[in-house]
């Protein structure tokens, strides 16, 4: 392997780095990776394959939200809600087999081979309220506050169930020193369930 070619994997290694580890195709390209580099470094297990299109640095810890990261790296626009929002904010018993995702309506839904998704699409006025914005494993993933998602599910509970909607509820009162009625009611008026949450506040509270 020639000084240069290995001058660019190096470089090549440091850009990843600084972009978290976890890189897309098209972001390689658009940070001046070389595909003949890119792929060489995929060829001789510096990066790995976390679906098609999306790579990460090989020496990284092991991830722990393997399915939300592709998510945010493969649909950037989108925000964790509905059950996968409950299940990361641990108020729910429920064990996601998709991931549930929000869209602002008009926006396209995604198509990925992998994780499955459930796509939900909200109005400008739900879909923008209540984002919360955390760094897992280096990537930015967007995921509905708890409030925000209990609101949420409230507007879909016949999707859902209403006994996965009140356990929730529950658990959060639970799980919180006090809750927060105030942003409960808020994203209840946005959603437009205040009628539909408010007895099942005062039931708890």
């Amino acid at each position: 392997m020639s000084l240069e070619h290995t001058q660019a994997q190096e470089k090549a290694l440091q850009i990843i780095k600084e972009l978290g580890g976890v890189i897309r195709t098209s972001e390689a390209l658009k940070a001046g990776i070389h595909p003949r580099t890119f792929y060489s470094l995929r060829d001789k297990g510096a990066v790995e394959t976390l679906a098609r299109g999306v790579y990460r640095l090989a020496d990284l810890p092991a991830v722990s939200s393997p399915d939300f990261i592709l998510v945010a790296s493969r649909v950037p626009q989108s925000v964790i809600c509905l059950i996968s929002a409950l299940s990361f904010h641990e108020i729910t018993t429920q064990i996601p087999h998709e991931v549930f995702i929000a869209l602002k309506q008009g926006v396209k839904a995604p198509k990925i081979d992998f994780p499955p998704l459930s796509v939900h699409l909200f109005s400008k006025t739900s879909f923008e309220a209540g984002i919360n914005t955390y760094k897992i494993d280096g990537v930015v993933v967007h995921i509905y506050s708890p409030e925000k998602t209990l609101a949420d599910c409230f507007k879909f509970r016949n999707k859902l169930g209403m006994d996965v909607v009140l356990e929730a509820l529950k658990m959060y009162r639970n799980r919180q020193s006090k809750m927060n009625i105030a942003d409960l009611m808020k994203y209840a008026r946005i959603c437009r369930v205040e009628k539909v949450m408010q007895p099942y506040l005062e039931s708890i509270t």
